[in-house]
């Protein structure tokens, strides 16, 4: 099986992990970018509101996301981007859950996403002083970037998984979580599918 995934990042309003207001992503076919894509998003009802913590982190204003798609409007896109995917993301807990949240305070169903931590392949894969994505990407050979830029920190998190897999000389997505020992997550379940559960 080819290297093939989508790298995926988001950049919240607030502490809400309801409230992206950016997404990022990066696809990768056999070990190689072949595309890639990002826009801001209207936070959901509720969860627009703008700390001032995030503003400073990642520079993306109320005013900026006026006109932009609402969450509900943007979901299809993004699946439709990112497909059958493995979703690939530094610190993958955080992005899946604004994915899971968002898509729960819209009455959405969450696509059912298995995912990959390249937080957890870069502590596998390296000997750094810090993990954080912009030390971690530098050691995979992809340099200075835009932190916090949701597109670029894809762009950063699909070149720790590329070098990880070239470095461990597989050649697939679960053979490099398996060789470092790294667990895929299982695919999201909705809020329904829970219950019924």
């Amino acid at each position: 099986m080819p290297l093939d995934f989508t790298a995926i990042d988001f950049e919240t309003a607030n502490s809400s992990p309801a409230s992206a207001c950016s997404v990022g992503l990066v696809r990768v076919r056999d070990g190689q970018v072949v595309a890639q894509t990002g826009w801001l998003i209207q936070p959901p009802a509720g969860h627009d509101e703008f700390n001032e913590w995030n503003v400073r982190i990642h520079g993306i204003r109320p005013q900026d996301v006026m006109g932009a798609a609402t969450w509900a409007q943007q979901l299809d896109r993004l699946c439709g981007f990112a497909g059958a995917d493995v979703l690939v993301a530094h610190n993958a807990g955080f992005d899946l859950n604004v994915l899971r949240r968002a898509c729960e305070v819209t009455g959405l169903d969450a696509p059912p996403y298995r995912s990959l931590c390249s937080l957890a392949i870069a502590r596998k894969t390296y000997s750094l002083d810090s993990y954080r994505l912009p030390m971690a990407a530098a050691a995979a050979g992809f340099g200075d970037f835009p932190h916090h830029d949701a597109l670029a920190d894809a762009r950063a998190c699909a070149q720790i998984v590329i070098d990880a897999a070239r470095r461990a000389a597989v050649s697939d997505v679960d053979a490099l979580g398996d060789a470092l020992g790294v667990a895929r997550t299982a695919p999201l379940v909705s809020a329904l599918e829970r219950a019924v559960a």
